[in-house]
């Protein structure tokens, strides 16, 4: 094997992020590199590359043990990344870009005559029609994603890892990628490819990997693993917190059927992350959207909120339309939306209980700019009581509190505000299995207070037990939708495989 890990570990403290993986990758090969979020699929590549050294195992190159203490130590022995962000300099031109810190000299002097033939001929030798002379700037981020291939192939990488080299590019662009790895390939370069996109992978790996929680749970050759046993790998079997039993939820899934209308979508459209996605919530629904990652789901509630500005689509609450789509007026018009990144995009650490609770409707309880400390106090009590926040009270910093307390302060900050409507984008990542089961009940009492709930997770088992009916989401666009009463994990699993059987379905052409 040209790249091989053995048992490799990584550690930071007492948390576990990469348990004894094997992994390889042989010349000529692409190899793909599969999880969802979390999974240990960034830690196993800043290993491979020196950003990180390993806990346990080794890491072979031609068979050889190798320990590469920086990321240039990983270059000079010829394994390199290429990110989706791209991490090279505007302003300056493309040649320079490819050649950066390794220009050709005469004499003291940069030789820019030699160096713009130089990445001439590479750009040629992949097909890539691009002006070495050009400022990156100037090109799409496409052709930017090319120069930095082209850069890493200068460097004399045996071994390209990409990691999620599609997420920003338009299909055409998606196309001259592919053409360039087929080349890389040809060329006997082993190639990690790690995508979200399944229907890329199957389309360009000749072997897949699954890591899930840090650690290798499936790996085969990519004609022998059918699509649904490689959705079941990457999301796994974890029981859900215990809810209610079949009959209340179709009971109430046949209540709902004939409620008022919350929330209308109609054909929203946003870059290619969102795909004329069309869906409606009635009044006391819990609606899940389910997915992969990268699916579109978080890309969907944020277009809906107005958070991202759609192109095409239209959104109504109560079936009146709400016309250009902005977040202030989402909230006036009863739209609440809870984003997945609880720490960068909810909580503001340094602040209170109270004060976290209340930042979405200061102006309402404030006179002449003052906040009224009453009104504070009241709301307060009042959601701290309603959803069971375990706190030693309002002035307590919220970064004190637990993962699934913080949460239902979020869902509290939501709530203040009288919606209509609460979008909850994987409202228990990152919490244990037992505040999971408050945060549950707290999206349960929602729904019985009459309002519409629109909610994502990345886990199955919990959006089959949390919602009434699901919209599943492929590569942006809906691709099915089942009521949830009766059915079975299985069931959502087929249609996240785009087949009537996950469990025998072969690997897609595509």
């Amino acid at each position: 094997m040209l790249l091989a890990t053995r048992g490799l570990g990584k550690s930071f403290g007492n948390v576990v992020a990469l348990r004894d993986v094997s992994f390889d990758v042989a010349q000529g090969e692409v190899h793909g590199l599969m999880g969802e979020n979390g999974a240990g699929k960034s830690t196993l590549i800043k290993l491979l590359t020196g950003l990180h050294q390993a806990s346990a195992g080794e890491i072979l190159l031609d068979g050889a043990p190798v320990a590469f203490a920086s990321p240039r130590e990983a270059q000079r022995a010829g394994v390199a990344a290429v990110y989706q962000e791209i991490n090279l300099i505007p302003e300056r031109s493309v040649a320079a870009n490819i050649y950066l810190g390794r220009e050709p000299r005469r004499g003291p002097l940069t030789d820019s005559n030699r160096m713009v033939r130089e990445a001439a001929a590479l750009l040629s030798r992949y097909g890539l029609g691009i002006d070495p002379r050009r400022p990156l700037r100037s090109l799409g981020l496409g052709l930017q994603q090319m120069v930095s291939i082209a850069r890493v192939v200068s460097l004399g990488a045996r071994v390209v890892i990409m990691d999620e080299p599609t997420s920003a590019l338009s299909g055409a662009e998606v196309e001259v990628l592919f053409g360039v790895v087929e080349q890389l390939r040809n060329e006997g370069k082993g190639i990690v490819y790690v995508s979200h996109r399944l229907s890329e992978c199957y389309r360009l790996c000749d072997r897949l990997t699954v890591l899930r929680d840090g650690a290798k749970v499936e790996s085969a050759r990519t004609a022998d693993l059918p699509r649904g046993r490689l959705i079941a790998a990457m999301l796994g079997r974890e029981a859900a917190a215990a809810g209610p039993d079949r009959s209340e939820r179709a009971a109430h899934a046949r209540a709902v059927e004939s409620g008022a209308l919350a929330l209308g979508v109609r054909g929203l459209s946003w870059r290619r992350r969102v795909v004329d996605v069309s869906l409606s919530v009635r009044r006391g629904e819990i609606l899940g959207l389910a997915g992969l990652l990268g699916s579109g789901r978080t890309e969907t509630l944020k277009a809906i909120y107005g958070a991202e500005t759609p192109e095409r689509g239209s959104v109504a609450l109560e079936e009146r339309p709400l016309g250009s789509l902005t977040p202030s007026r989402s909230i006036r018009n009863g739209l609440a939306f809870l984003s997945e990144d609880r720490r960068a995009e909810g909580i503001f650490p340094r602040l209170s209980v109270r004060e976290n609770l209340t930042a979405a409707v200061l102006p309402r309880i404030s006179r002449f700019g003052v906040v009224s400390r009453r009104r504070q106090t009241e709301l307060v009590e009042r959601y701290v009581a309603s959803l069971g926040i375990k706190t030693s009270g309002p002035a307590a910093l919220i970064s004190e509190l637990s993962g699934g307390n913080q949460q239902k302060v979020l869902i509290a900050r939501a709530l203040c505000t009288a919606p209509k409507v609460v979008m909850l984008d994987d409202p228990t990542r990152g919490i244990d299995v037992g505040a999971k089961a408050e945060v549950h009940r707290a999206i349960r009492a929602l729904a019985r207070e009459g309002l519409g709930v629109l909610v994502t997770s990345s886990e199955v088992e919990e959006i089959m037990e949390l919602a009434d009916r699901l919209v599943v989401l492929s590569e942006g666009a809906v691709s099915g939708e089942l009521t949830t009463a009766g059915r079975e994990p299985e069931d959502v699993l087929a249609l996240l495989a785009g087949t009537e059987s996950a469990g025998t379905e072969g690997p897609a052409a595509s």
